[in-house]
């Protein structure tokens, strides 16, 4: 009898640690046609609330944090893609592709596609710059938007890095000043400047595993130094100059603006933007760095479920 049990208990443990490996939110995939090429996007979750689409950094980078949110795919659908160029869409280095109006193109044409006719946008980095961009060409259908870790201002952007990088060691500091006067971003020194910097700003923390998250789909580089620089401190490509300050004013939806405790857009900056926008709300995640979903993923997916589902409750009474 004891030895039956114990076969059934571990035939028990056996099947429960095999169904943690699999995801257990219902998906499709797909591409969408766009100029230049094709971009490929996921639906996590088939749940009846307004969906969400998210829009990764970068420029170059990949969908692949945003698994971290899968669990508020039980309440909604939660829309992944891949910008142009990177990830699992088409690969390319044509530089006329890389402006700001062909990546709003890119989501606009993702939104016909899906026939999103009620969405809300959330940006993270270099995302909330498209998504800012993406909702004054296209306001019709987006009913809130969430600004993770926001970038608007190059300027901005750069003023803040300038402020971060003196709380590194003196030697960090020394490295980064060469590299930066000599222009070699590739020396030894300066790369470790740059992984100091990344520890202490970006992710903090190791990355949390996803069972989602299991193909590899790399980040374009070319993209990102063609339209940003070498390193998150130094911009040198056509974002030089972007800034997109003023343009929140004209914003009309419930807004939230959020930020890590340590994160390159620094908390005293994000606020700064979140006065800008009226019937807006500013949360910073405690201990995270740039990587908000990574470094606190609970309190992350906490505080925007929690937003989502006001508006939500917000539409119902107006409808």
């Amino acid at each position: 009898m004891k030895t039956k049990t114990l076969i059934n208990l571990i035939l028990l443990t056996l099947v429960i640690f095999g169904c943690r490996k699999e995801p257990v939110i219902h998906h499709k995939e797909g591409y969408v046609t766009v100029e230049g090429g094709k971009i490929w996007y996921r639906i996590l979750g088939e749940g009846k609330r307004t969906p969400v689409l998210l829009l990764h950094g970068g420029p170059g980078g990949t969908h692949r944090s945003f698994y971290q949110f899968e669990p508020i795919a039980q309440d909604r659908p939660l829309i992944l893609f891949d910008q142009l160029g990177s990830g699992k869409s088409g690969v390319h280095q044509d530089t006329s592709l890389l402006r700001v109006e062909k990546f709003v193109a890119q989501v606009h044409a993702l939104r016909q596609a899906l026939h999103l006719e009620e969405v809300y946008l959330h940006g993270h980095s270099w995302g909330t710059a498209l998504a800012l961009e993406s909702y004054l060409a296209h306001p019709e259908g987006v009913k809130g938007i969430v600004f993770n870790s926001p970038y608007f201002s190059t300027s901005l952007w750069e003023a803040d890095a300038d402020t971060l990088i003196t709380y590194l060691p003196d030697s960090i500091q020394r490295a980064i000043e060469t590299g930066e006067r000599e222009g070699n971003f590739t020396s030894k020194a300066y790369q470790n400047a740059n992984h100091i910097f990344m520890k202490n700003y970006g992710i903090r923390n190791e990355k949390p595993s996803n069972p989602w998250d299991t193909v590899q789909a790399k980040r374009n580089d070319f993209i990102y130094n063609y339209m940003w620089g070498p390193t998150e401190f130094t911009a040198t490509g056509t974002l030089k100059t972007y800034d997109r300050l003023e343009s929140l004013k004209e914003i009309e939806v419930p807004t939230l603006f959020l930020t890590g405790e340590f994160d390159e857009a620094r908390p005293t900056t994000v606020k700064r933007f979140q006065g800008l926008v009226e019937n807006s709300e500013f949360v910073v995640i405690e201990g995270a760095g740039h990587g908000t979903m990574h470094d606190n993923r609970e309190q992350n997916i906490n505080v925007i479920r929690d937003f989502w589902n006001r508006l939500d409750g917000q539409l119902r009474r107006t409808n």
